[in-house]
């Protein structure tokens, strides 16, 4: 008797372990708030899709130079045959027309830096080919601009502010304050937002975007920059909090979108993504993922807010074969930071449309 009362405690305890475990993962791999029933959309694997790819950038009218990558010379097109496989079930297949029809009147903003930019253009590529015959209005200014199909009254925002907090002017030069947000008076109002930002926090030199950093009551010429990036981020979760209801608006982080400058990352250590013509197999990256994701995690669990964290990272590593490199129109030499359009950003927005199914 004494026995079954003890395996019968251990197996209750297992199922228990299991239960909180699986329930651990979702979170961190990025669900914030619900769970999408058992499925986890962001670890799989890359496999061949002669399918792909879902539109062809000379058609598109919306590419910047920088990201127009066939435009530019780039010889090889296997990259663009590749679609992600989620482990546990299956991606659906972006629907433009469906897209237009379910978010009609309505009006979707990315906020963030020139990844913000790529997914941005992504999306409005992989409408504008579903729906050939839609009128659109194409605005480009240096903070604001918008893609409008104007026959379902969609309009798809672009907010370029590469740290969401602000740099202002001061007597000393650019200022970037970690408390002040006021640029988020631009965000109000739209039905959907789609938020990013890490990569311009880590430039330096002649690229860094401002000269002194307020920290509080603080004035320092640097600081860490992880550190940085946690107090400028709780300053964005705040606003969040403070200025969106979530029942009218749906709030998305894009994640931290990684680069293959490295090779030692993935066990080449002399290369980069230069001359890399396929992904890496499997559904692990060798170096692990970045810092700044911990940061993002934890910052998205302690919000009231909930927030869908897309977590593109992994799926992300494992594309060393998909960024511009040197045939990007915009910019000299190795670019391994941005993506080729099509490619890797429309998988990112076939996961966005997937979480809003």
């Amino acid at each position: 008797m004494g026995f079954r009362v003890i395996t019968l405690f251990l197996l209750f305890s297992l199922f228990c372990y299991v239960l909180f475990c699986e329930a651990e993962f979702h979170n961190v791999s990025g669900i914030s708030g619900k769970k999408q029933s058992g499925c986890n959309l962001f670890i799989g694997n890359w496999v061949v899709d002669s399918s792909y790819p879902l539109y062809d950038s000379s058609t598109c009218p919306f590419i910047d130079p920088e990201f127009n990558c066939q435009k530019y010379g780039r010889p090889d097109k296997q990259y663009l045959k590749f679609s992600w496989k989620p482990d546990s079930c299956s991606l659906p297949r972006f629907d433009g027309e469906d897209f237009l029809n379910k978010w009609k009147g309505k009006k979707i903003m990315f906020v963030g830096d020139s990844l913000s930019l790529n997914m941005w253009e992504s999306l409005s590529c992989m409408i504008h080919a579903s729906v050939k015959n839609a009128k659109t209005s194409f605005v480009r200014r240096e903070a604001l601009s918008s893609v409008t199909f104007q026959d379902y009254g969609v309009t798809i925002q672009l907010y370029r502010t590469p740290y969401l907090v602000d740099i202002i002017r001061e007597n000393v030069g650019r200022v970037l304050t970690l408390d002040s947000i006021v640029a988020g008076d631009s965000w109000k109002g739209n039905d959907m937002l789609i938020f990013n930002s890490w990569h311009w926090w880590t430039h330096k030199g002649k690229s860094q975007g401002w000269d002194y950093i307020r920290d509080g009551p603080n004035l320092v010429t640097n600081m860490d920059r992880l550190e940085a990036y946690h107090k400028g981020l709780n300053t964005w979760a705040r606003w969040v909090d403070l200025n969106v209801d979530s029942s009218k608006t749906k709030v998305f982080f894009q994640g931290i979108s990684p680069t293959h400058y490295m090779g030692k990352e993935w066990n080449q250590p002399k290369k980069t993504c230069s001359g890399q013509l396929e992904p890496l197999t499997g559904s692990t990256y060798p170096a692990g993922l970045p810092p700044p994701c911990n940061i993002l995690n934890n910052v998205l669990k302690s919000m009231q807010t909930q927030v869908y964290l897309l977590d593109i990272t992994l799926l992300s590593q494992l594309r060393k074969d998909a960024h511009p490199s040197s045939y990007s129109g915009d910019h000299a030499g190795n670019d391994c930071s941005h993506w080729c359009l099509p490619g890797l950003p429309d998988t990112w927005n076939q996961l966005l449309y997937a979480a809003l199914s």
